[in-house]
């Protein structure tokens, strides 16, 4: 149901998390698209929206991965409907900011996405691009095409420059795989940069880091791994309070162990929640074919033909369940993962990741069982429809 039209707009709630503290009850009023005030004591019992009495209301949650969703992958629909589609998927699972993720194809492919992408940053809930390849290491390609990835050339680089204006952009490479002078150059055409399908030594990511790397994509996956005298770039991950890191909590990808440890090294301000989700997301379908491979759902592992990892069949709601549970966290914790911490590496951390005066009012409300009862872009609503009735006492 929508709650669109009006430019002011107040959500009352029993438990409210403002990106640092749990609190409540409280009123959140929003106008003009931005939180103007939030008041604790009694919920005001007239506000136009009343949240159910277990329901939490936290920052909305951003989600820097996400190849695909509703059926769409973005490299089969590098076009305003796949986007749109792609991001009203994960809407409905609390994403209420993310960057649709292109990952290692033609240069035709990154071309037609980066004609559409200024359009694309009108479609409610689209904070840039991230772009996963094409300069990664073919020896931790997963399930990248080998074909494609490369060492961009001055077409690739083209197209993948005009990203840095595109919202807040990111490119996954593998820092060993390219000239020094092309990070600084993608650095200086405005995007960030993340170290990812890697085999680099923990020199060679310290360098790359002295020159503006400022993440790492899906921690512990498709990279180099701690050893004992080489400690790689999940080793220099964890040493580097500089770099943040993006990690797949689905309890499949990392071990409950890994998790732990990227937890207690990295800390909630720098580890992220990421989906690296797929189009089964949000659909009843188990199959979808990948750059001519099928790629199957089974027990929430989704494969393609050699048994190789092919992205995650996860949203960020169910993320942060399960960084509750498999981590040993609290709510608090795993909501600043899913918010605040991905607001700030993107440089949005005074727009985004809390419930404050000036913030964009990027909302979330979800139940004990973390089922998404409602989500606010900008203030603009959608609710479940179901429960629409308790929510709404006017």
């Amino acid at each position: 149901m929508g709650h669109a039209g009006s430019s002011s707009l107040t959500i009352a709630a029993q438990h409210i998390f403002d990106g640092a503290d749990m609190r409540g009850p409280g009123s959140v009023r929003i106008s003009q698209g931005r939180i103007e005030s939030i008041t604790f004591g009694e919920a005001e019992p007239r506000a136009p929206i009343y949240l159910p009495a277990d329901a939490t209301l936290a920052p909305g949650f951003i989600d820097i991965q996400v190849n695909g969703g509703g059926g769409v992958l973005l490299n089969d629909q590098p076009t305003e409907a796949g986007v749109r589609r792609i991001v009203e998927a994960h809407r409905k699972e609390g994403t209420t900011g993310c960057l649709p993720t292109l990952i290692t194809d033609r240069s035709e492919v990154i071309e037609r996405l980066a004609a559409v992408a200024q359009a694309c940053l009108k479609i409610p809930g689209v904070l840039g691009f991230h772009l996963e390849g094409p300069a990664l290491n073919r020896s931790r390609k997963g399930i990248h095409p080998e074909a494609e990835i490369r060492v961009p050339d001055q077409r690739d680089l083209a197209a993948i420059k005009s990203f840095g204006s595109r919202g807040r952009s990111i490119v996954t490479l593998a820092p060993e795989c390219v000239p020094a002078s092309m990070i600084d150059e993608l650095i200086g055409a405005g995007l960030r940069i993340a170290a990812g399908h890697s085999d680099a030594t923990a020199a060679e990511i310290r360098q790359a880091v002295d020159r503006g790397v400022s993440g790492v994509t899906h921690l512990f996956n498709a990279m180099s791994q701690l050893n004992a005298r080489e400690p790689g770039l999940v080793g220099a991950t964890l040493a580097d309070d500089r770099l943040f890191a993006g990690i797949i909590c689905d309890g499949i990808h990392v071990d409950r162990a890994g998790l732990r440890v990227a937890f207690r090294c990295k800390g909630r301000d720098r580890l992220m929640l990421v989906t690296d989700a797929m189009p089964l997301a949000g659909t009843k379908d188990w199959q979808f074919m990948l750059q001519g491979r099928q790629i199957t759902l089974h027990e929430n592992r989704l494969t393609g033909p050699d048994g190789t990892l092919a992205g995650a069949h996860l949203t960020t709601i169910e993320a942060v369940r399960n960084a509750v549970a498999l981590l040993g966290i609290s709510l608090v914790d795993a909501l600043i993962m899913a918010s605040r911490t991905p607001a700030a590496f993107l440089g949005l951390e005074s727009e985004l990741g809390r419930i404050a005066p000036g913030y964009r009012a990027d909302l979330v409300a979800f139940s004990p069982n973390f089922e998404v009862v409602g989500t606010w872009i900008g203030g603009v609503g959608t609710m479940v429809e179901a429960s629409e009735a308790s929510h709404r006492k006017l």
